[in-house]
C-alpha cells in the first residue's frame, strides 16, 4: 500500500514530533487535537523547532515552508482523518480512551486505513478488539524527542498482518528511524527494562540512600547514561511512567510494584518537566 496521507491524532509533545518527521518524509499531515490551543502550540513547537534547523544550516528556509505546507492543523477528527492511509494515535495513556477513539474512527476512516498507537505499554490487541480491522493494527513506539532519537519499536499485535508489519517498517525506515520489531508483551522491550530503571531510583531517593543529584550522577558517570533516571523522568512525564509501571504490575506482579515516592509526586501534579516540578523544579 502506498502511504499518501497520515493523520495524527494528538498535537503534544509526541504527536507533533511525529508530524514533523512524516512531513519532513515527504507526508500530507494532519495533525488533529480537541482543542485549539493544543493544535497552536504544536504548531508553535513545530515551527520553532525548524527554525532551530534553518539556524544551524540543516535546513534551508524554503525547505522549511514547504516542510510546514504540507500539515493541516485541525480539530475536525473528519477532515483529519477521513482520506487518511494511517492514523497515529498518540493520545493519553488510558485503554478506555483509546479504545473509544478507535471506534469512532472506525465510521471515517477509508477501509484500506492501518492503526498505528503509539503506547507506551497498553495491550494493543486489546485495542485492535475495538476494531473492525485487527489485521491493521499495529504499535509504533517513539522515543522523546522524536525528531532527535533515532528508535522506533514496532509491537505486534495477535492478529497484525504480515503485511501490516512490513508497511510499518518501510514507513518506519522512510521517516528515518531504525526499527525493531516486538511481539506484544507488557511494556514491551524498553519500557519493559526503562521504566523498571526509573522505578527503582524512586525507591532509592526515598530510601535516603543518597541525592536525587548524586543518584542521577553515579548512573551517567558510573554507567555512561547520558542522562539520570529521575532527570530522565521528569523528562519523560511522572504520570506517563506511572501508567507504565502499574500496568506492568498488574501483568506481571508485585516485582513491578510502583514506588509510593511516584505516586505521592504524580498525587501532587508534579509531572515533570511539562508542569514545571517533579522530582526536580525548573524555571
Amino acid at each position: 500500500m502506498e502511504i499518501g496521507k497520515i493523520c495524527v491524532l494528538g498535537a503534544g509533545l509526541m504527536g507533533n514530533g511525529i508530524v514533523q518527521i512524516c512531513a519532513q518524509a515527504g507526508y500530507r499531515v494532519a495533525m488533529r487535537d480537541v482543542e485549539q490551543r493544543f493544535i497552536d502550540s504544536g504548531m508553535n513547537t513545530i515551527r520553532k523547532n525548524l527554525s532551530n534547523d534553518v539556524k544551524k544550516g540543516k535546513k534551508t528556509q524554503e525547505a522549511v515552508d514547504e516542510i510546514l505546507s504540507r500539515i493541516t492543523p485541525t480539530i475536525d477528527l473528519k477532515e483529519a482523518a477521513g482520506d487518511a492511509d494511517v492514523v497515529v494515535e498518540v493520545i493519553i495513556e488510558v485503554m478506555d480512551v483509546k479504545k473509544k477513539v478507535f471506534k469512532e474512527l472506525e465510521e471515517i476512516v477509508p477501509g484500506h486505513c492501518l492503526f498505528f498507537s503509539n503506547t507506551s505499554g497498553l495491550s494493543l490487541t486489546e485495542m485492535a478488539s475495538a476494531t473492525k480491522r485487527p489485521d491493521k493494527f499495529i504499535g509504533t513506539h517513539f522515543f522523546n524527542p522524536v525528531p532527535v532519537m533515532r528508535l522506533l519499536e514496532i509491537i505486534k499485535g495477535y492478529e497484525t498482518s504480515d503485511e501490516t508489519l512490513q508497511i510499518a517498517l518501510d514507513w518506519g525506515k522512510k521517516i528515518g528511524k531504525e526499527c525493531i520489531v516486538v511481539n506484544e508483551a507488557p511494556a514491551f522491550v524498553v519500557n519493559r527494562i526503562l521504566c523498571t530503571m526509573l522505578n527503582e531510583a524512586f525507591f532509592v531517593l526515598a530510601e535516603n540512600l543518597a541525592s536525587a543529584e548524586d543518584i542521577d550522577k553515579g548512573m551517567v558517570l558510573g554507567c555512561n547514561h547520558p542522562i539520570g533516571p529521575l532527570a530522565l523522568a521528569d523528562l519523560v512525564g511522572l504520570e506517563t511512567l506511572l501508567h507504565v509501571i502499574e500496568g506492568l504490575h498488574q501483568e506481571l506482579g508485585d516485582k513491578y510494584r510502583p514506588s509510593p515516592l511516584l505516586v505521592q509526586l504524580v498525587r501532587a501534579r508534579r509531572y515533570g518537566r511539562k508542569s514545571g516540578k517533579g522530582v526536580y523544579e525548573y524555571s
